[in-house]
């Protein structure tokens, strides 16, 4: 269990622990409501750098301390402690949309966001730059740029259009209003909403089962996916076909020979369960 788990990465903002093939992150700022500092960027630009080349890592897992996920950006120590110094603002900036808008999404492992709670402003770049997200039935999300005179910026509009339809991406923007878990699914922002009783073992359920496909695999259904993006079909299609002979090498030929290999032995059914890591 994670509760029993000694954590092996220490941070100023971060908890990180692993086990079970899973890394849970967890944004530790519970007094500012994990507000994501210049401090958090940097520790976050760190952790998800050295877990890239941790082995017993194999699904990540991002979440927040106590009852809430993550309330976007530390408006004072991000917006104004930095104003007068734009050399470093612009450095601060660049983690800040880098990690969650890149590094993530071109992350070699499987991401989850937890959203335990509250998840404001420049969090929904954290759950969009995530594969997969679960959520609280009880969360509360919200753009509220709106309401202090902003707009959804850095990563956070792009991320709106990446994963919204345009109705509810303006809705939530241009009014501001607050939404429920639910309505978080309904509209896309994340895959699922539970109960947050179960939200941790449903989420770590979902995350051993993804920590225990093939790594390589799991890493070329992401690159295909993303790559495809922004491609023409033919483009599309020559990728795909040079992602497959990588694959071939990195796993030496297993896909054929032990996943379709057995499959054809009648050791296992590919539509009802998984090969495994072998």
């Amino acid at each position: 269990m994670f509760n029993d788990a000694k954590p092996e990465y220490l941070f100023e903002t971060l908890l990180v622990e692993v086990a079970d093939g899973v890394a849970v992150i967890t944004l530790n700022r519970p007094a500012k409501r994990n507000a994501m500092s210049p401090q958090v960027h940097q520790d976050m630009t760190n952790a998800l750098e050295q877990l890239r080349y941790d082995d017993r890592a194999r699904c990540l897992v991002i979440t927040g301390a106590s009852d809430v996920f993550c309330a976007g950006m530390d408006l004072k120590e991000f917006f104004i402690a930095l104003k007068n110094t734009p050399r470093e603002y612009e450095r601060v900036w660049r983690m800040a949309v880098e990690w969650r808008g890149q590094t993530l999404r071109h992350y070699p492992k499987p991401t989850i966001a937890m959203i335990n709670g509250y998840c404001f402003g420049g969090a929904f770049s954290i759950v969009e730059g995530c594969d997969l997200a679960m959520a609280a039935e009880e969360a509360t999300f919200g753009l509220s740029e709106i309401n202090f005179k902003l707009f959804p910026g850095g990563s956070v509009s792009k991320s709106l259009a990446n994963l919204l339809r345009p109705r509810d991406a303006l809705w939530f923007g241009m009014t501001g209003r607050p939404f429920d878990g639910k309505t978080a699914e309904r509209i896309g922002l994340v895959n699922m909403a539970v109960p947050r009783a179960t939200l941790r073992e449903e989420t770590l359920q979902v995350a051993r089962e993804l920590a225990a496909k093939d790594p390589h695999a799991m890493a070329a259904t992401k690159q295909a996916y993303y790559a495809s993006l922004d491609m023409s079909w033919e483009a599309a299609m020559a990728y795909s076909f040079a992602k497959e002979q990588e694959l071939v090498v990195r796993q030496g030929d297993a896909w054929k020979t032990e996943g379709i290999g057995d499959f054809l032995k009648g050791k296992y059914k590919p539509g009802l369960e998984s090969h495994g890591v072998t």
